[in-house]
Parts: structure tokens; sequence; C-alpha cells
């Protein structure tokens, strides 16, 4: 493709290009372009919020270009300061190894895994070799000045909140992966434009061509406030069962529609023009777009048909309050009777009995379809019981679940 051609593929969904000029240039010079993403495993899941640049960066590769994967096993032990405004938690190199495992399956659903597209790189290859020295130099190309530019950081520093120096390293750290893998163009979520530009810099003072930052959008989670996150569990995960992502999808606020067409579908900029005027004028039902949504997110990491079962699934549950054809079945304790809130934790439809407490007495615990108010209850009565906890988990409690 010419890149006039590639261009019109590339920029929709993009929100910053920097040098804005450089992307047809280098486009044009009739080579591979080497496009780098590095992506931090500090959560289990590839959410919805991941995939918009990683789909972005399977754009690159279906043009023929090579996706250089950087899965920061060392900077995820360091922790990215981006938009804190206080110092985060270190993770432990056996937890970052756990979550890496776990991330490459959903990075699977995502890009073309194939060799001669994708290079899958773990930046503990280069940053753990350095020694004393090199930190010494790689701290020598930049100033205090030039990191206190940095919004949070500047933020921080004038409000007297503490900045580690270990902090300070990470955009370094993530800019050298640019030097190490020599990568032509970086993608990025909005609030990385920093940290990817200290690439440029990094690779122009180590005496390479600098690369080019290209940014988007940051997908807003489903609560409608903050960007989607693991820790604020306002997420959807592309791995997440298709009656789990569907439901998930119909819960976002339906200002939120718009964003998710364009970010998180692969539906073209024309139509999600037309979403946009038709939800404006009145003429689409906001409900039924919902719908549509559903089918197009789930039927893009499923399959049509699974985006079309999901929705049937979803009517049974919340349309005729029926429970759902397939439901994890859990064995019951052997006790005559049974401590609903320790059962509940351990089906993992809660994450502790003191929640599953709660649960309870805020009435979002049901059994056929009644509330349930004790938190005690005879072994016989549970017996082939489904149970339901809020909106979309249920159970079938068996007395023998094999």
């Amino acid at each position: 493709m010419s890149p006039e051609q590639q261009l019109d593929i590339l920029l929709p969904g993009v929100d910053n290009v920097v040098p804005a000029d450089e992307l047809a240039e280098r486009l044009g010079e009739g080579r591979t372009l080497r496009v780098k993403l590095g992506l931090d495993p500090t959560a289990p899941a590839v959410t919805l919020g991941w995939a918009v640049v990683l789909r972005k960066l399977r754009q690159f590769q279906e043009l023929g270009h090579t996706a250089v994967l950087i899965v920061g096993d060392f900077t995820a032990q360091v922790g990215d300061p981006s938009n804190r405004d206080s110092q985060r938690t270190r993770l432990s190199a056996e937890e970052v190894r756990g979550y890496a495992d776990s991330v490459l399956d959903g990075f699977k659903k995502i890009l073309i895994w194939d060799d001669a597209l994708l290079e899958v790189r773990y930046n503990s290859e280069w940053l753990g070799k350095l020694d004393m020295a090199d930190v010494l130099e790689l701290t020598s190309k930049v100033t205090v000045a030039q990191m206190l530019e940095r919004g949070d950081f500047q933020k921080r520093f004038t409000s007297n909140q503490p900045i580690s120096l270990m902090e300070f390293m990470y955009p370094l750290l993530q800019g050298m992966d640019s030097v190490a893998i020599d990568s032509d163009i970086e993608l990025g979520g909005s609030d990385q434009l920093w940290n990817n530009m200290m690439g440029r810099i990094l690779q122009e003072r180590y005496g390479k061509r600098g690369q080019m930052v290209m940014t988007l959008p940051l997908l807003v989670g489903t609560d409608g406030r903050h960007k989607m996150s693991q820790s604020l569990d306002n997420y959807v995960a592309v791995d997440d069962e298709p009656a789990e992502m569907f439901g998930k999808i119909m819960s976002i606020p339906d200002h939120l529609m718009v964003q998710y067409f364009e970010l998180a579908t692969d539906l073209p900029v024309v139509e999600v023009q037309a979403v946009n005027a038709g939800l404006a004028d009145g003429s689409l039902h906001p409900g039924e777009t919902k719908r549509r949504l559903g089918r197009e997110v789930v039927g893009l990491y499923w399959g049509i048909k699974a985006g079309l079962d999901a929705e049937a699934a979803f009517d049974q549950v919340f349309k005729r309050g029926e429970a759902p054809d397939e439901v994890m079945r859990f064995a019951l304790p052997s006790d005559d009777i049974v401590f609903l809130p320790a059962l509940l934790r351990d089906a993992g439809l809660a994450k502790s009995s003191s929640e599953a407490r709660r649960l309870i007495a805020q009435g979002a615990v049901k059994m056929h379809g009644e509330t349930i108010t004790n938190e005690s209850l005879p072994r016989t009565t549970l017996d082939g019981a489904t149970v339901q906890v809020g909106k979309r988990r249920f159970v079938k409690l068996m007395a023998d679940a094999e």
C-alpha cells in the first residue's frame, strides 16, 4: 500500500502522533518498520483497555510491519508512576512472572502470532544486565529539571509528596527498551506520551535515530468514571466468557457507547459516526444500540455466533429471571447446617466470608429467585439449589458435584 493508504488505516482512533510529519515519511521509506508496544504484567488479565493499543499494533502487522511486544518483566517490578499521586507498591519477581504467563494468552487473541510479524521480548534481557557504570551513564543522559517537566512528578513535587529515585528511573528504563530494540514507532495510551518520548530522547543520545510516538485514548471503565483498570475492578477482559463479557458491556453507562464502538470494536469510522448521530437525534434506541455493542465486542474475540448466544443468555437471566443454562456446580460441605458466607467464599462468589455476609445483608444473594436472609441453612435445603450473587454470578450446589 502507499503511505497515504496506510495512513487511512492507521490514523483512526489515534489522538497523538509525535512528530506529526514523520509517520508518512517513515511509511514512505519502503521498508518494514519496527513498531514497539511495552506492557508491564502487573495484573493477570488483558483488558479491553490494553486491547485498544494491541489492536492498533495488529494493524501495523497487517500492513507488513514488525510488531515488537515488550513484556516489561523488569519494569513491572519498578512500577510505572504515571498518574500516581503516591508511591506504588512494588511487585515481586515471582508475582510478575505469574502475571506475564497469564497475559500472553490474552495477547494471542489479538496479535498475529507469527515470527515473521512479531517479536516478543522481555526487558529483563537487557535491563537485568545493566551494571552500575551503565546506570550512571543512563542517568547522565537527562537532567532533574527535565524529569520534573512531567506533570505528575511536578504536581507531587510542588505539593511536597515524596518521589523516589526509583520512580525517576522508570521512564529511563522504559526508554532503554527503545534503544535496545531499535524501534521506529512506539505505541501507548495517552498517559504514556511523556514516557514514550523519553525513548526518542535516549535513542538520539545513544547515537541512534529517534523513534516517533503514537498514542491512543484511554478506554473508560465500566464504572463510567475512571480509566479501565483491574485494580478498580471496572474492566472487561478479552478472555472473559462470552456471557460475562456481554453482561459487562450492557452495564456500561450510555454515554460511553460511542467511545466503546470507536475503540473496542472493528466498526468502520462512518458507522461509528452514524451510531453517534443516531443516539444524539433519538433515531437509535440506547438499549438496542448497547446490545449491538455487546454483540460486536463478543464477536470480535469469540465469533459472531458467540455474540448472539451471549445476548440470548443475557435475556434468559435478566429479562426472564432464569438461571443460565450452564452454571458452575459446587459440592456442598458435609455439615447438616451450612454456613452460607463460607460456602459463597469457597465457591468463588465472594472474596471473603465477611464480604459474603455483607452481600446477604444487602439482599444480593438469592436462591430460586428469592432473597436469602439467613446465614445458616440446612444442607437438605441447599442440595440441588441454584444460588445467585449479584446480577451475573451463579452456582449450583450439589451434595455430590462430581
